[in-house]
């Protein structure tokens, strides 16, 4: 895993993550866990963290068993950027054949209400402000805007003297084998 930490004002600062994961479910719930540890750090989308959690397990559970077919040899990338007044983007990208995301079913059609699957676009799409299939279906890319502390916009950027700006990055782990 690779982080860009950048801070500014207090009104500004920026987290860049980029992550890899083999395509198991049994790695899910790891790198959710510590990429959501992050994102609630950041502060970038306080109060609606649950729904972003839910949005990049439901993307990175359809990473790994359609795109990638569940294939451990493959990798899942993801990456995340959180921007305080601005909120978060992620987008998964898997090495899969791709999809037609209107091709896909409908899950509140009758039919399939009783289904065991096939809500994940549905909730991605419920739980974000923006959703989209890239790529061919390869790559989703979701984001969610700000929640609170609306005046902290790129406004404050300007009135950020350029010498108070800091910026680190740094390697946490390995995705590949931690997860």
């Amino acid at each position: 895993m690779r982080l860009r930490f950048a801070r500014g004002c207090a009104s500004h600062s920026l987290l860049e993550i980029e992550a890899w994961m083999r395509s198991e479910i049994k790695a899910i719930s790891p790198l959710t866990d510590r990429l959501m540890r992050l994102i609630e750090g950041s502060r970038c989308v306080a109060g609606d963290e649950r729904a972003v959690e839910l949005a990049l397990r439901e993307a990175l559970s359809n990473a790994v068993i359609h795109g990638n077919g569940m294939d451990a040899h493959k990798l899942v990338r993801i990456r995340c950027r959180c921007e305080l007044g601005r909120g978060v983007s992620i987008i998964a990208i898997d090495s899969g054949q791709g999809f037609d995301p209107n091709a896909a079913a409908d899950p509140l059609a009758v039919e399939r209400l009783e289904a065991d699957h096939g809500r994940g676009i549905h909730l991605m799409k419920l739980a974000m402000d923006e959703v989209s299939f890239e790529r061919g279906g390869t790559e989703v890319h979701m984001r969610k805007g700000p929640t609170r502390n609306p005046k902290n916009s790129a406004s404050d950027e300007r009135h950020c003297p350029a010498n108070t700006r800091a910026s680190a990055v740094g390697r946490v782990g390995d995705a590949r084998t931690a997860v």
